[in-house]
């Protein structure tokens, strides 16, 4: 009999206490050996709520436990960088949720310690795992829209998150926070990123002003292989939680995405109406499942990882790219074999400032 995967979860907020309860009960190959958050009271709830021994204030204290298989980091982005090389330098697989890190030099030494450790890493990018994204992948490789060309999407959050969670000093902001998902999905279905031109504002959070960061943007693309595309994004989209994709081929279209939650449609003398999605759970909750089975079974059986590392650097050097055009109002060229970007006018290429 195969013994189960023994993890550990770094981060204990919304989405790492249910990446417990589905590690603890929906994933029979796994089991949450240990448990860290610096909130030590919610470290001691959720251990008692899911019966885990181990519980600890400093991932670092966890990570002397030999038992510990794998790490499971759902922590501020502000902190994967330290708890990836720390991991890998005590010989855990890892599993990391978006984004990677929020500098691209983060990136290249989360990545190097994974490589020089030898270690499984999995990247979170849960949409990949959502039932109509793997269809729409299959389908494209069966050649059912003949050769993807433009790509749309549009992500739509009901309400701003916290100006703490939102400032981009420790999430990345909206376009690295939010649209991470969204160029992880265009590389995905379209190849490489090669150049972005971003506009964007404030408008309608004064707030945001604040923690220097916007609330609504759009991010045009053009792709290596010279399609196009698009993404757009929001915190206002007040009627609901909204994820919608587009791949347009050239023999046929494909649409992902609903926004209704429930099948009811009400018509009444007043008009028809019918619900929509509240938010990110509701909508993507079992890809987050599908998304830990994955990790666990690849790690588990030794299999190359369905979404690497290198996918997280590339998605988060086309934010870095987009939230730089934001800045410079300018279009912005990425080189993604040297992993930099620079203004289109310019021929010095820039580096991120990290």
């Amino acid at each position: 009999m195969k013994s189960k995967l023994k993890t550990g979860v770094v981060g204990l907020g919304r989405l790492g206490s249910l990446y417990v309860e589905y590690l603890q009960y929906q994933i029979p190959d796994a089991v949450v050996a240990a448990i860290a958050d610096a909130d030590m009271e919610k470290t001691e709830e959720i251990g008692e709520r899911f019966d885990i021994r181990h519980r600890f204030a400093d991932y670092r204290d966890m990570l002397e436990l030999e038992e510990l298989d794998a790490v499971v980091i759902v922590s501020p982005t502000s902190t994967h960088r330290d708890i990836v090389i720390d991991s890998a330098a005590k010989g855990k697989m890892i599993f990391c949720e978006k984004p990677l890190s929020l500098s691209l030099d983060e990136a290249v030494q989360m990545k190097e310690a994974v490589a020089n450790a030898g270690l499984f890493f999995h990247m979170g990018f849960m949409r990949r795992f959502d039932r109509g994204y793997a269809a729409a992948m299959e389908r494209i490789k069966a050649g059912e829209i003949g050769k993807p060309i433009v790509f749309k999407a549009t992500s739509r959050d009901p309400y701003r998150p916290s100006l703490e969670y939102a400032d981009p000093k420790m999430s990345g902001g909206l376009l690295l926070d939010m649209g991470i998902h969204d160029f992880d999905l265009a590389r995905w279905f379209m190849g490489d990123v090669a150049e972005v031109y971003t506009v964007g504002n404030v408008l309608a959070y004064p707030e945001m002003k604040t923690i220097n960061d916007i609330d609504n943007a759009v991010v045009s693309l053009e792709f290596e292989s010279g399609t196009i595309g698009s993404a757009d994004m929001t915190r206002s989209g007040i009627y609901g939680y909204d994820i919608k994709t587009e791949i347009l081929g050239t023999e046929g279209t494909i649409q992902i995405g609903y926004l209704r939650e429930t099948p009811i449609t009400i018509l009444k003398k007043e008009g028809v109406t019918h619900d929509t999605v509240p938010f990110f759970m509701e909508r993507f909750e079992q890809s987050y499942v599908t998304q830990l089975k994955d990790f666990i079974e690849k790690a588990h059986t030794q299999q190359p990882p369905s979404v690497t590392i290198e996918d997280g650097e590339r998605a988060l050097l086309v934010g870095h790219a987009a939230t730089w055009s934001l800045h410079q109002k300018l279009p912005v060229t990425i080189n993604n074999k040297a992993m930099e970007y620079a203004l289109k006018t310019e021929i010095l290429k820039e580096k991120t400032a990290g």
